[in-house]
């Protein structure tokens, strides 16, 4: 089901990170998440409900637990509006705990451009992404051979799990070993 976002108040320009969520906030209150739903539990929701010169908005959802890995949109800002169920977000911390923010249905944030992070989406949690301007590729990040890669990939694309980079962050990696 698309959604005209000029129907919604989403303006005609690039949107600022709190403008995105509220596009995000916009969006979900013209849209029936059960139109949406997949009967099979090894799908995902990948919807976009709009598609402008300075904006985007996708409908996501997956019936298992997924974590995005670490990833950024590149010169996107974005905005999630939570739908139904929970996700968390979790920015790239280097050299210090993790900070994990939780959101659950009716709940919102943000990200400027240049933002690295994960999300992990509960079981069939449904939320709105808007990214403004629209995307064109989202980085996807790992350690390979001790470095930190960027690797581009279309925003269609499923982000890989980060698996080498977690084990990094967690103590267990080459720059534990180098110090140790």
């Amino acid at each position: 089901m698309p959604v005209d976002p000029t129907s919604i108040g989403v303006p005609d320009r690039v949107l600022a990170p709190d403008e995105c969520f509220d596009a995000g906030a916009r969006a979900a209150a013209a849209v029936d998440p059960a139109e949406h739903l997949l009967d099979d539990p090894h799908q995902r929701i990948f919807e976009r409900l709009w598609q402008n010169e300075h904006s985007e908005a996708w409908l996501v959802s997956f019936w298992e637990p997924k974590d995005t890995g670490y990833h950024d949109h590149s010169y996107s800002s974005g905005g999630i509006y939570v739908i139904e169920g929970r996700v968390t977000e979790e920015p790239l911390v280097v050299g210090g705990p993790a900070r994990v923010r939780e959101y659950r249905a009716g709940d919102t944030f943000s990200f400027g451009t240049g933002h690295i992070h994960r999300m992990h989406h509960d079981p069939e949690a449904v939320s709105i992404h808007v990214y403004s301007p629209p995307l064109e590729t989202v980085g996807s990040y790992e350690v390979v051979d001790g470095e930190l890669t960027r690797t581009p990939c279309s925003p269609d694309h499923e982000s890989p799990t980060s698996p080498e980079l977690d084990r990094v962050l967690q103590g267990g990696g080459a720059a534990a070993q180098r110090t140790a």
